[in-house]
């Protein structure tokens, strides 16, 4: 089983000018249960490596996996979009395409495996 994560040119540009913006070591991917589908993924920047998570470098940028959660985002792709949303407003995200999801609420924001 490969633990690492696929990123897009897009979100592996948009998630190293975050880190340097906000001086960070890294990016750490980890699941919680939320949601009515069961779990969403939870991304955020690092100040240092976390303790016990599995660490490798992609894009020249440090990656953290919580390890409780590999089996969930095992072949995940992390992509970033721009939409541009009714009254022209664009929103742009982090966007985790993920093999092993079996489905997704309606709002989007949690999913079943």
């Amino acid at each position: 089983m490969s633990e690492r994560l696929n990123f897009t040119a897009a979100a592996a540009e948009y998630i190293k000018g975050m880190l340097a913006k906000n001086q960070g070591h890294g990016f750490r991917v980890s699941v919680k249960k939320t949601g009515c589908s069961g779990f969403s993924y939870a991304p955020t920047l690092v100040s240092e490596a976390v303790e016990g998570d599995v660490h490798f470098v992609e894009q020249d940028m440090n990656v953290y996996l919580d390890p409780a959660c590999l089996d969930y985002i095992k072949g995940l792709t992390v992509d970033y979009i721009e939409e541009k949303k009714d009254g022209g407003l664009k929103q742009k995200k982090l966007v985790f395409i993920n093999p092993n999801e079996k489905s997704r609420c309606g709002c989007g924001e949690s999913f079943h495996v």
